[in-house]
């Protein structure tokens, strides 16, 4: 056990309510425990945790194996070009397989401006989660065309926590341009036109001012945020009796109030605890963690489920599985704060809730996602709903459109016609096929496509008049014109 996981458990065990309880367990060890070969270094802290604590919560899991400083996925990844994205690493995204996802977006940015008044200067360009800053590259690089705009923009901000990542989108996004320490982490300069690159490592980090005009990109973002999952279990048999004990992330606790035995349906969470067939039987291919319903409620599963009418609607049915992302709606709430303007036109979305949906990838292919904690990706399906309720409940005069499925809005957006135009000045073969299966790869909505599972949405402030978005809604009458080459391009609206 390494040295920062033995002070933690340490810790645990002093603090402990009923420190005999976890001391006993500890004698429990099976004699292949502390012998046997762990997936990863963080497979065994895990471990050693769940043994102090009980189960966890998925959340407290996707958490570590995707940001803890000692083997997190995105936090201690080699050196190199970002390994996470691309042929080389684990999965690839929408702007690593084609250029022309970046440049649409960058044209809905720039059609999003013009509906909010063209503003001549205080735009923020902020990216969450940028990988290895292709999407923010391809943005800036269409954004030269439009000088107007280009003026505009105080700043870009991006939220990243892996020192990895961030010198991959430096080198890419400010060439040989200087890095220098802030405040509030790093600084360097674009090097398509003289604004500040500013990266950050926390959302909460980045600047709420009412009088600027923040446009917040979040493309695969929300997905690796952690989530709690709940079942709904019918009622407690009239004989149980109550419930004296409660577990919490630091193991079991008396409640001075016993909960009585349920007449109605519960939720129980979701929880992660370990396999015995892998860590006390040692079968070779079973992995070291599995889930459990957990067998008493937890805090989370009193508070969590009750946010939303849309999950207690569900907590009648027995049987009934939800995921939540508290996180998720924390930050859809917190960045519409900026993005208010006028009276609340209601909520415009599609009813949607995301069940047994986390995943686990490596290597380009599907794995459990329990497996291999810190090599593989984990994530779940966005709750987009729970975005837009978050979103509207946390600042007046803002509307939501969307989501709308990808392929839809990149064919809105023009995708066609911008293909057509790079195809026509290409004359190399190789090339030309790569563009083709490229973008047929983002509109596609069958088989290994992309259009139809990946979705936009967008949060803006109210605009009565317009009463639409570009690519996610109607009432935006719009064209994109083509003149010969890209540089030459117009929006008309």
């Amino acid at each position: 056990m390494n040295h920062g996981a033995r002070r933690a458990l340490t810790q645990l065990i002093r603090n402990h309510p009923n420190r005999s309880l976890v001391l006993k367990s500890s004698q429990r060890w099976s004699s292949t425990y502390e012998t046997r070969q762990w997936s990863t270094p963080l497979a065994r802290t895990l471990a050693d945790a769940i043994k102090v604590t009980g189960p966890i919560p998925i959340a407290a899991f996707m958490r570590q194996v995707l940001t803890s400083p000692e083997g997190g996925y995105y936090t201690t990844r080699p050196a190199g070009d970002g390994e996470v994205f691309g042929k080389k690493g684990d999965f690839v995204t929408s702007p690593e397989i084609s250029q022309v996802f970046g440049e649409l977006v960058g044209i809905w940015t720039i059609a999003e401006w013009m509906a909010q008044g063209r503003k001549s200067s205080g735009v923020q360009l902020m990216e969450v989660g940028p990988g290895k800053g292709t999407l923010m590259d391809d943005m800036l690089r269409t954004f030269r065309n439009f000088k107007s705009f280009t003026s505009s923009i105080e700043a870009i901000y991006l939220v990243e926590a892996s020192p990895t990542l961030r010198e991959v989108q430096k080198q890419r996004l400010c060439g040989d341009a200087t890095m220098e320490e802030t405040e509030i982490g790093h600084k360097s300069t674009c090097k398509y036109f003289n604004v500040p690159v500013i990266w950050v490592e926390d959302i909460r980090l980045l600047p709420h001012e009412e009088d600027k005009t923040p446009f917040i990109i979040a493309h695969e973002f929300f997905d690796a945020l952690p989530i709690h999952a709940f079942e709904s279990i019918p009622p407690s048999p009239e004989n149980q009796p109550p419930q004296d004990t409660m577990m919490t992330p630091t193991g079991p606790t008396k409640l001075h109030k016993p909960l009585k035995p349920a007449n109605t349906p519960q939720w129980r969470e979701l929880m992660v605890t370990l396999n015995p067939k892998a860590i006390d039987e040692n079968l070779p291919d079973e992995p070291e963690f599995k889930l459990t319903l957990a067998k008493a409620s937890t805090p989370s599963s009193l508070v969590i489920p009750e946010i939303s009418p849309r999950y207690r609607a569900l907590k009648s049915q027995a049987g009934s599985t939800i995921e939540i992302s508290p996180e998720s709606r924390i930050y859809a709430s917190d960045q519409a704060h900026p993005l208010r303007r006028g009276p609340d036109h209601g909520l415009r979305h599609h009813e949607y809730h995301p069940v047994n949906s986390l995943r686990g990838i490596q290597h380009h292919r599907k794995v459990p996602p329990l497996s291999a904690p810190g090599q593989v990706d984990v994530s779940a399906d966005v709750d987009f709903t729970a975005l837009a309720e978050a979103a509207i409940e946390g600042s007046e005069g803002v509307e939501v459109h969307g989501p709308v499925e990808q392929g839809d809005f990149l064919q809105t957006m023009g995708i066609a016609e911008r293909m057509q135009q790079l195809l026509k000045h290409e004359k190399d073969e190789e090339r030309r096929k790569t563009l083709e299966t490229g973008w047929q790869r983002l509109v596609e909505k069958g088989g290994g496509g992309m259009g139809k599972i990946y979705k936009f949405m967008a949060i803006v402030p109210e605009n009565e008049a317009r009463g639409g978005r570009l690519g996610l809604g109607v009432g935006l009458s719009f064209r994109i014109v083509f003149r010969g080459a890209w540089t030459a391009m117009e929006i008309v609206l």
